[in-house]
């Protein structure tokens, strides 16, 4: 492991809340060993994006990594020029002109058919009943996956999400995972000569890759591509029904619905961080890394770095924030970022606000998670 000063987490205490312990960790040791998690924690904004880009070091390629062992070598665990291969195949179908002309509409009558249900219950759980169909409605148009339905595609994600944070290694957990990609695998096999030539099935067909390759990356549109985009749905709505004098300002005009998203993402990243390993020895501010070292490159705290963002644990639509890295930075960009915001600022959050007159929250909005963030509830009103 690295010689990194140690510091000690409670598990349980870190997945509530992780902010108050990275906050002490960017103050007294903003790289740090942590034995709880076997990994060595990069906690400030500059060294996460300085360090995310040198590849060399802090590799992405991770045979014996929990991502790769559990569904399959995506281009997310590949560096160069397999990496880049890859994700040119997958651009077809995420490229911000597909997301536009192709998928914004669809996208928008999902929602419109989800919103039309809702509205005469006159309450719901936006995470559940709102969040996770729009996300998943999205995501099996976006995958090729059209026969899978929307609580299959938010179960095979969180199963396999959770399967990627089992640092504890929770056999239970392991279990569902598996259970997660023998269904996705399924619905491939399905659909492989029946998807939309524009979907991420499709596409990566007529690239030419190989089977496994194509098993792998949908998964990896799939474990991102559903729960980033449903926390951040029901996230940045309770964070405006939380804070009503923000909402207004983007009812008058003054901010966007950008703005509210952009703004949560870096308050509350949905994806909290990023796996590396060290490829070769090397030292970054005085911490000598050994080849093999675990690392994190933690997203979340660089949201809350006050070296960038005054009073960093405030929600405020109003404040720049162009430093924060909620989707990464370098060469493993998040290749779903288009079609994420499409679908949040332009579809879901203003169809919201605009069918549910009066909406309000009726309780409390838990959040969990620090590899993945995001509220189990969000109990809401109109």
């Amino acid at each position: 492991m690295s010689n990194a000063p140690v510091t000690h987490i409670d598990p349980a205490k870190f997945a509530a809340d992780p902010y108050p312990a990275l906050a002490a960790m960017r103050r007294d040791a903003p790289i740090t060993y942590v034995p709880e998690l076997n990994a060595t924690l990069i906690t400030r904004r500059d060294d996460i994006h300085r360090e995310e880009k040198r590849i060399d070091v802090f590799s992405s390629h991770q045979p014996d990594g929990l991502m790769t062992m559990l569904m399959g070598e995506n281009m997310m665990r590949k560096d160069g020029a397999a990496h880049m291969a890859e994700r040119r195949a997958l651009f077809p179908a995420l490229s911000p002109r597909t997301v536009a002309r192709h998928w914004k509409p669809i996208f928008a009558r999902a929602a419109r058919d989800i919103l039309r249900e809702l509205v005469p219950k006159g309450h719901c759980d936006l995470v559940t009943d709102y969040a996770m169909p729009v996300s998943a409605a999205a995501l099996t148009q976006i995958t090729g996956l059209t026969q899978m339905t929307y609580a299959e595609m938010d179960r095979v994600s969180q199963h396999m999400i959770d399967g990627c944070a089992n640092y504890i290694g929770d056999r239970s957990v392991e279990t569902r995972c598996h259970a997660a990609t023998a269904l996705i695998d399924a619905h491939i096999d399905r659909m492989a000569s029946a998807a939309a030539p524009q979907s991420a099935l499709a596409v990566q067909q007529a690239a030419g890759l190989p089977m496994d390759s194509i098993r792998a990356n949908i998964k990896l549109v799939i474990s991102g591509g559903q729960n980033e985009p449903r926390d951040a749905i029901a996230g940045t709505a309770w964070a405006l029904l939380t804070h009503p004098d923000q909402r207004a300002r983007i009812q008058r005009g003054d901010n966007t619905w950008a703005d509210a998203f952009a703004e949560y993402v870096r308050w509350i990243s949905p994806i909290g961080m990023s796996p590396r390993i060290v490829a070769r020895k090397d030292v970054v501010q005085g911490v000598t890394f050994a080849p093999g070292d675990r690392v994190f490159l933690m997203f979340s705290s660089a949201g809350r770095d006050a070296a960038h963002f005054d009073a960093p644990d405030s929600f405020d639509i109003t404040r720049d924030t162009g430093p924060a890295i909620p989707f990464g930075a370098g060469p493993h960009f998040c290749a779903g970022a288009a079609a994420s915001r499409c679908l949040i600022t332009d579809i879901a959050l203003p169809m919201l606000f605009d069918a549910l007159p009066g909406l309000h929250l009726t309780g409390d909005a838990p959040f969990h998670g620090w590899a993945f963030r995001g509220p189990t509830a969000v109990p809401v009103a109109w």
